[in-house]
């Protein structure tokens, strides 16, 4: 598949303001009464990646994800291969961090991956909708890797 560099139907990427004073600074990344029901997150999770590490590409068949990009320097990788969407083709890489703060809603069915670009460790908040593995961990993972396909058409730079 041949990809289009532009934005992708259902993904926002939103700056977040900084509040700062004399302690520093607070974010709100999400509010309930922003969001749709339907999106409103059912658990959270801190990952730290470091310098040069790529996680993903992958995508879920339901979940949407919130990620949260506030530490060091990520280089996002989105990718619409939805049959139905009117963005499909395209491609979007775009990169944030501390410089660049921003909450990144990631629906269903949108490929994504990211790479620590930063020269030290770095953090992600993400705050799926749909819990991992289901209630008590005991239904199957909603995710389809790609990272490992030979033939991948996700290719980062």
């Amino acid at each position: 598949m041949t990809w289009t560099d532009a934005p992708i139907d259902g993904c926002t990427i939103t700056s977040l303001q900084k509040y700062r004073d004399e302690r520093g600074w607070l974010a709100e990344f999400f509010r309930q009464d922003e969001l749709p029901e339907a999106l409103h997150p059912v658990m959270g999770y801190l990952s730290m990646t470091r310098p040069g590490i790529v996680r993903g590409p992958h995508e879920h068949e339901t979940q949407t994800d919130l990620f949260v990009f506030f530490s060091g320097r990520f280089r996002l990788y989105l990718w619409d291969g939805r049959e139905d969407s009117p963005t499909r083709g395209h491609r979007h890489v775009v990169e944030l961090g501390e410089a660049d703060p921003a909450a990144v809603m990631v629906p269903p069915g949108v490929v994504h991956a990211y790479r620590n670009v930063g020269e030290t460790d770095a953090l992600i908040v993400n705050c799926p909708n749909r819990l991992y593995a289901g209630e008590g961990k005991q239904e199957p993972v909603d995710e389809i890797r790609h990272e490992d396909r030979p033939d991948s058409p996700y290719v980062l730079e």
